[in-house]
C-alpha cells in the first residue's frame, strides 16, 4: 500500500514539477558575499572561492605581501576571526524539491556556519568538503547565510599550551608552533622556500543542490584486470534515496571513446531509504590502454552513470577513465630493495619532479596557470610528478591534466618534517580527511601510489631529535607515528583504494649523509645543498629511485624586479635575505660558484651565472641517475615550482617563467640521451633511451671542435640502442682528444644519427669547468621578426657564445629554447610567445663572456 501511493506522489511530483524537475538543480554560492573582521560590522565585498588575505588586497587594507619586507607587515591577519555572509532567494518551486544540501568543497579552516538562524556545521579541516542536509533550514524567498572563521593560531593555542612540549615544526615561521594540531595546508605557517600566509576563507567552491528522489554520492570504476584483448570492470555506485521508502530505479552505465560508445550495461534496482550501493560489471572488448608522456596516448573512456526512474533521469555522474595498470616494484635484491614503477607491464624510469602549491593564496591558480603548468611538466619530457605532503590536495582539474597529459602522479598525505599527534580527535579528523580524498581521487588513472608522509621517519631517526627531547616524548613520536602512518593511513588505502601501493614516508630508509642506506628504495640526496658536495658526486652516488634532491638560484631579473627594487640588489640585502628562506642560503651559492665559474661583481650577472650554475648542477644529477638504469630507476628533483616570488630550488619561476634548470631538465630527459662523463683522464659516452622500440644501425659522430669552429679529430662508430635501456658506447682517456687540442679551448660536439643519417641526439662535451675554458670575446647576430604576439629571433655568432640567455620583459613568456651554447658559425632560431606582447618589448642576449 506505502508502495502504491508513493508511487501516486512521485507521478504527481513528475506532473508539478515537470519532467525536468527530476534531475538535480546546481546552484552557484559564489556572488554577493561580504566579510569583516569579528565584532567591526565593517563589511565589504568578498569574492568566494577566496581567502582572507585576497580580500583584504582587494580594498588595499594590506601591502603586497610578496614586496620587499611587507611579509612582516600581513602577520596580523592571521591572529584575527573572521565572518563572511550572503543571502540567495529560492522560488517556491525550488523549496518543492525533497531535499537540498549545502556543500562546501573547501573551508580553510575552523568554521561555523549558520543558515537563517541555524549553526549547521562545525569545520575543522581544510583538506575535506563538507555536504549538508539543509531542505528544513531553507525559506522561500530570502535565505542568509553566514561563516565565521576563527584564528587558527588562536584556535590551537590552548593545545600548544596544555602540550607539554613543543613539536619540532622547524618550518613554522613563529615562536609558538601551533601548526602541528591543524589539519591544514602545512607551507601556510612558512617553509624553507615558503612565505608564511596563514589563511582563512572559503578557498573551494560552495554551491546549493537541490534534488528529488535520489541522488548519486559516489561513483567508482574499479579497474579488475587488464590484458590486450579485454578490460573487466566492476561500476561501483552510491545512491542516496531521500524518500524514505522503496522505489524501482534503472542504472544505466555507458563506456565511449571519442564519442562512440564501446559498451553499456543496465540493471533494475529497488533503492532503499537512504544509502545504496551497486556493483554493475562492464567489459571492453580490445582496450587501447592509457600510455604515460613518452610511451604513447594517455586514452581516456568516457565512463557516464544515469540513475532513472520511469524513464526519466534522476541523476547522473560522468568520469574519464584510463585503463592501465601501474604496479610499484619493491623488491628485495642482493643489493638491497628495488623501488620503481612497472606501466602496463613495462618498467619505467621516472622523470620529474616534486610539486607544491602554485601559489600562496590558492584560489588564484586559475584554470590557464594550471594547463600552462602540465604544458611544462609535459614538454620538459617528464612522466611524473610528486604532489609533496606540505602542501594540499589539489583540486579535480589536477589531475585531470595530469591524466590528459599523461603524467603518473605519486600522492602524498598531507603531513612534512614533523611529528604529529595521534589522539582519538586528530586520528577521527585524518581517517575523514583520507577517506575524502581517496575517493576523489581514486578513479584518476595519473595516480601511481599514495604515501603517507615527507621525512617525518627519517627527522625521527636522524635529525637530533632523540637530543632534543626527553626519552617519554621522544618514544611517543614513534608510537605516533606507527598510529598514523602504519596503522590508519594504510588501512584506509586497503580500504577505499583496494590494490594501490601504500609507502608510509619518503624516504622509505634512506639518510642522505649515510650512503649504505641507499640501497633500499628510495632517496633524498641532499650532498649538494645541505652537505655541500660538488656536482660530480652524483656520478658516484647510487640511488635505487631519487625522490629529491635539489640546487637554488635566484629568479631571473624581471622577477626580482616585482620585490625589490636597485638599492635591494645585494645577495645579502635585507630584502634579498627576506626572499631566502634557506638556512644555508644566498652564501652556498655563491660558494659553488667559485668552483665552476668566474664570479661575477654585478649583482645582475651574478644572478645570471647562478641560473647557469642551478640548470648544469642539476642536469649532472638527473643524467647521473639514468646512466644507472636499470640499478636506478627513477629522478624527481627538488622542486619544479614556487609558491611566490623568491629564491629557491624551482626550475619554473613564481610567474611562470622557466629557469635554465627546466630547459636542462627537458633536455636531460629526453627520450634518446647522449651523455658524457669526463672524470680525470677517461671520457665515457653513453646512449639511453626510453622509447619501447629497438634503434639499429645508428651512427655515433664525434668532432672534437675548437671555438672558432676548427675540427680537430673525429671519430665515428656504427651502434645499436636497445628500447628502455642505458649502456656505455665508447671510452677513451682525454689524452686521445689532447693530443689534437688543447681542451681549455674545444669542445667535442657529439652527434647520434639514425640509418637515414639524420641527427636524433645531440651532445656538447666540455673537458674542464667553465671557468677553466678559454672563452672568446664574440658579438652575436641576431635577427628579429615579429607578428601577433610571437618573436623570431635567429641568433649566429662567428665563434662559440656559451649558455646564451635571451631575456625579455614579459612574465610567463614562452621561449622555444634559452640558456643555450650557440656554437661557432651555427645559425640558431628561437620563437617567445605571450599574449601580452605588444611588438616593442626590448629583447636582451648575454653569455658567459659578457660577465668578464
Amino acid at each position: 500500500m506505502k508502495r502504491h501511493l508513493l508511487l501516486i506522489m512521485l507521478c504527481y511530483a513528475t506532473l508539478l514539477f515537470g519532467q525536468s524537475e527530476l534531475q538535480p538543480e546546481i546552484i552557484k554560492l559564489d556572488t554577493c558575499w561580504s566579510f569583516a573582521k569579528s565584532g567591526s560590522n565593517d563589511w565589504l565585498s568578498a569574492t568566494v572561492p577566496g581567502t582572507i588575505h585576497q580580500d583584504l588586497l582587494h580594498h588595499n587594507l594590506l601591502p603586497d605581501p610578496f614586496y620587499g619586507t611587507n611579509e612582516q607587515k600581513i602577520q596580523w591577519v592571521e591572529n584575527e576571526d573572521w565572518e563572511y555572509k550572503t543571502c540567495f532567494s529560492l522560488s517556491e518551486d525550488q523549496m518543492k524539491r525533497q531535499a537540498a544540501r549545502l556543500v562546501f568543497e573547501g573551508l580553510d579552516t575552523y568554521a561555523d556556519v549558520y543558515l537563517n538562524g541555524a549553526r549547521i556545521l562545525a569545520a575543522d579541516n581544510m583538506f575535506k568538503g563538507y555536504a549538508v542536509e539543509v531542505k528544513d533550514m531553507l525559506r522561500c524567498g530570502e535565505n542568509h547565510l553566514r561563516v565565521v572563521f576563527r584564528s587558527p593560531i588562536k584556535e590551537t593555542l590552548p593545545q600548544w599550551e596544555t602540550n607539554g612540549f613543543e613539536y619540532p615544526a622547524d618550518n613554522d615561521h613563529a615562536d609558538k608552533k601551533v601548526s602541528i594540531f591543524s589539519r591544514k595546508a602545512p607551507y601556510s605557517f612558512g617553509w624553507d622556500w615558503g612565505i608564511r600566509m596563514a589563511t582563512c576563507g572559503i578557498w573551494r567552491p560552495v554551491t546549493l543542490q537541490l534534488y528529488n528522489v535520489a541522488r548519486i554520492d559516489d561513483y567508482y570504476v574499479k579497474q579488475l584486470s587488464l590484458t590486450d584483448e579485454k578490460a573487466c570492470l566492476s561500476n561501483q555506485v552510491e545512491i542516496y534515496n531521500v524518500t524514505g521508502e522503496t522505489i524501482p530505479a534503472e542504472i544505466d552505465i555507458d563506456c565511449s571513446l571519442s564519442g562512440a560508445t564501446e559498451n553499456a550495461a543496465k540493471q533494475q534496482v529497488t533503492l532503499q531509504p537512504g544509502y545504496n550501493s551497486v556493483n554493475i560489471p562492464l567489459d571492453i572488448r580490445n582496450p587501447k590502454r592509457w600510455m604515460p608522456n613518452g610511451w604513447g596516448s594517455p586514452t581516456l573512456y568516457d565512463f557516464t552513470v544515469r540513475v532513472s526512474y520511469q524513464n526519466e533521469i534522476l541523476a547522473e555522474k560522468h568520469h574519464r577513465i584510463g585503463l592501465r595498470t601501474i604496479r610499484v616494484v619493491a623488491e628485495k635484491d642482493s643489493a638491497g630493495e628495488s623501488f620503481y614503477f612497472e606501466v602496463n607491464g613495462v618498467p619505467m624510469f621516472a622523470k620529474g619532479a616534486n610539486y607544491i602549491p602554485s601559489d600562496a593564496l590558492l584560489p588564484n591558480v586559475t584554470a590557464e596557470r594550471y594547463q600552462t603548468l602540465f604544458r611544462d611538466v609535459k614538454e620538459a619530457n617528464m612522466n611524473m610528478i610528486r604532489v609533496w605532503g606540505g602542501g594540499v590536495y589539489e583540486n579535480d582539474y589536477f589531475y585531470d591534466l595530469a591524466d590528459e597529459n599523461g603524467i603518473l602522479v605519486w600522492q602524498d598525505f598531507m603531513f612534512a618534517c614533523t611529528p604529529y599527534p595521534a589522539d582519538p580527535p586528530f586520528l577521527k579528523k585524518v581517517a575523514e580527511e583520507a577517506e575524502y580524498n581517496i575517493r576523489r581521487l581514486r578513479n584518476h588513472a595519473c595516480l601511481a601510489m599514495w604515501c603517507g608522509n615527507n621525512e617525518i621517519e627519517e627527522g625521527i631517526k636522524y635529525w637530533g631529535w632523540q637530543k632534543r627531547f626527553d626519552a617519554d616524548v621522544y618514544k611517543r613520536f614513534g608510537a605516533d607515528y606507527r598510529k598514523l602512518f602504519h596503522e590508519l593511513l594504510p588501512a584506509q588505502v586497503a580500504k577505499f583504494d583496494e590494490g594501490r601501493f601504500y609507502m608510509h614516508t619518503s624516504p622509505y630508509f634512506a639518510n642522505w649523509g649515510r650512503p649504505e642506506s641507499w640501497s633500499v628504495r628510495d632517496s633524498h640526496n641532499w650532498g649538494t645543498w645541505y652537505g655541500r658536495k660538488p656536482f660530480e658526486s652524483a656520478d658516484e652516488e647510487r640511488s635505487r629511485f631519487v625522490s629529491e634532491y635539489g640546487f637554488q638560484s635566484f629568479p631571473e631579473m624581471k622577477t626580482i624586479r616585482t620585490f625589490a627594487s636597485p638599492s635591494d640588489y645585494r645577495i645579502d640585502s635585507e630584502v634579498m635575505t627576506a626572499h631566502q628562506k634557506s638556512t644555508v642560503g644566498n652564501d652556498l651559492i655563491a660558494e659553488s660558484m667559485e668552483r665552476y665559474f668566474k664570479v661575477p661583481q654585478r649583482f645582475e650577472d651574478f644572478v645570471y651565472i647562478g641560473l647557469v650554475l642551478q640548470g648544469q648542477g642539476m642536469r649532472r644529477s638527473m643524467e647521473a641517475h639514468r646512466r644507472q638504469r636499470p640499478y636506478c630507476m627513477g629522478t624527481l628533483y627538488w622542486q619544479l615550482n614556487d609558491s611566490w616570488p623568491v629564491v629557491s630550488w624551482s626550475s619554473i619561476d613564481y610567474y611562470g617563467n622557466w629557469k635554465a634548470l627546466h630547459y636542462q631538465a627537458k633536455r636531460a630527459f629526453a627520450p634518446v640521451l647522449i651523455s658524457t662523463l669526463v672524470k680525470n683522464d677517461s671520457l665515457r659516452v653513453h646512449l639511453i633511451s626510453d622509447l619501447l622500440d629497438n634503434l639499429q644501425g645508428l651512427t655515433l659522430d664525434m668532432r672534437l671542435t675548437d671555438f672558432s669552429g676548427k675540427v680537430w679529430k673525429k671519430e665515428s662508430r656504427k651502434v645499436d640502442l636497445p628500447a628502455n635501456s642505458s649502456h656505455e658506447v665508447f671510452g677513451s682517456t682525454t689524452a686521445y682528444w689532447k693530443s689534437a687540442k688543447d681542451l681549455t679551448e674545444c669542445y667535442l660536439l657529439i652527434t647520434l644519427k639514425n640509418s637515414k643519417k639524420q641527427p636524433i641526439a645531440q651532445s656538447v662535451c666540455y673537458f674542464v669547468p667553465t671557468k677553466d675554458l678559454k672563452l672568446p670575446e664574440t658579438k652575436i647576430r641576431r635577427k628579429v621578426k615579429y607578428s601577433d604576439g610571437s618573436y623570431t629571433i635567429t641568433l649566429s655568432s662567428p665563434k662559440l657564445a656559451k649558455d646564451v640567455f635571451i631575456e625579455i620583459p614579459v612574465q610567463g613568456a614562452r621561449f622555444s629554447d634559452n640558456f643555450f651554447d650557440l656554437l661557432p658559425g651555427e645559425k640558431r632560431v628561437i620563437t617567445i610567445e605571450s599574449p601580452r606582447f605588444t611588438g616593442d618589448e626590448e629583447i636582451a642576449v648575454r653569455h658567459i663572456r659578457d660577465t668578464y
